[in-house]
């Protein structure tokens, strides 16, 4: 059982389709949280990586030429993540409220992709949702350790704002990112005061 009191789970994940090879860019770019790791395809952002050391580096995109049957190259000047970048740059200095900018969603499926779309599509800039109350927007309220789950498994933080999603007694709850980072997301949000040092 969660701090959300639920113990129900989401239905199965359906399996995944079969690799087809596509193009995949990315670039690291500096951000107020650190350095974030950005992938886009020819469809859009695929996915935002935290704490992009070398090694996480390396590791994710070792996943992502897995995935894709491809090998990734470095792109910084590609069309996606030059504007990706240029709106997470916007969004830490506190001039941007709702990134537009396209997405991939091929990393995420069934359960988890209904919950990130509903979490995108309802979720504003300086509001938050309880991972029950997110679970019951699709249909599954006793789903609240599942929402937990999607959120853990988002492969867009930030841009598909996991860091909303918090506990209904007023914590803040886990986040892949760190809590340290969840609440410094919260706060450049007006959510939760700035910290002191």
């Amino acid at each position: 059982m969660d701090a959300t009191g639920q113990n129900e789970s989401a239905p199965p994940e359906p399996p995944a389709a079969p690799v087809v090879p596509r193009r995949v860019e990315w670039t690291v770019v500096a951000t107020g949280i650190g350095p974030l790791l950005l992938a886009a395809t020819d469809e859009g952002l695929v996915t935002v990586a935290f704490h992009a050391t070398d090694a996480v580096r390396d590791a994710l995109l070792g996943r992502l030429a897995a995935r894709f049957a491809t090998e990734p190259a470095e792109a910084p000047h590609a069309p996606v993540l030059a504007e990706a970048a240029r709106q997470l740059a916007e969004y830490f200095a506190g001039r941007r409220r709702a990134f537009e900018l396209p997405l991939d969603w091929s990393l995420t499926s069934g359960f988890n992709r209904e919950v990130l779309r509903e979490l995108a599509a309802g979720v504003p800039y300086g509001a938050v949702v309880g991972y029950g109350e997110l679970a019951r927007r699709v249909g599954q309220p006793r789903a609240a350790q599942a929402v937990g789950a999607a959120m853990g498994a988002n492969p867009l933080p930030v841009v598909v704002a996991c860091h909303r999603v918090v506990e209904r007694d007023g914590g803040i709850g886990g986040f892949g990112g760190g809590l340290e980072t969840k609440r410094r997301l919260l706060a450049l949000e007006g959510v939760l005061p700035e910290p002191l040092f």
